[in-house]
């Protein structure tokens, strides 16, 4: 039998953001494993943000910029789409975007799992150091961009020099890849990545088969300065 929280209601036109957001991260510090419902948020900028514990907060309409920034624990869920910076810096928990998400989606992300149900614009996974990223949708041009570590997982389609400059981040990618960038080939596919994918896409509630997605990583030819390849640089 599952448990249902009783949500607690945040109206932001009768209570400013900042209250907002002082309401969730007590109850997130608390260990409330508490819910909350926020209605009429206007695309207001950095909601949610630094939750530090088990809350679950669902935000009803399309937000700013760097919503959900720092979380940890805390699952966050936009009916709507995000702006720039979503889930920057998460270190755990999950972030679901239910409509579309702006640049540097998930950017610096150490943990956790954001799932994005549309498409993500440039930059989506920027220096990645850890976290689950799944785009139901398509990507912008330069994602990945030095990522460090973690799974990007696009169903769609993803933009010119996907994966520049990255490091020990692994890139799936079911549909096409415009370009890639500098230092980032085409790797074969093997069980224990089809496992990683099973799991990722079963987590994100995504219609794909592991099977159908290629893999990106780093052709590991810029970890140290190299005369030969000073033009890639």
């Amino acid at each position: 039998m599952t448990m249902t929280l009783e949500k607690t209601v945040l109206d932001m036109t009768a209570t400013e953001l900042r209250d907002v957001n002082t309401t969730l991260q007590a109850a997130a510090k608390a260990q409330a494993n508490a819910a909350y419902e926020i209605i009429n948020p206007r695309g207001s900028h950095a909601m949610a943000c630094g939750l530090d514990g088990p809350l679950s907060v669902t935000i009803k309409g399309s937000t700013g910029y760097y919503c959900a920034g720092m979380n940890k624990e805390a699952t966050v869920t936009v009916e709507g789409s995000a702006g720039p910076g979503v889930a920057e810096n998460m270190m755990s928990g999950v972030v679901t975007i239910e409509g579309d998400a702006s640049q540097y989606a998930g950017a610096t992300g150490h943990g956790g799992l954001l799932n994005i149900k549309g498409n993500a614009s440039s930059r989506c996974g920027i220096s990645m150091k850890g976290i689950d990223i799944v785009v139901h949708g398509n990507i912008g041009h330069m994602s990945a961009f030095m990522a460090q570590k973690g799974n990007l997982v696009v169903l769609g389609d993803a933009g010119d020099a996907l994966g520049d400059s990255l490091y020990e981040a692994r890139l799936f990618v079911r549909g096409n890849v415009k370009s890639l960038g500098a230092d980032c080939i085409e790797k074969e596919i093997r069980p224990e990545h089809i496992a990683i994918l099973k799991e990722l896409l079963e987590k994100a509630g995504a219609d794909a088969k592991p099977e159908e997605f290629k893999r990106y990583g780093s052709a590991r030819k810029l970890y140290n300065f190299n005369i030969d390849h000073a033009d890639e640089y």
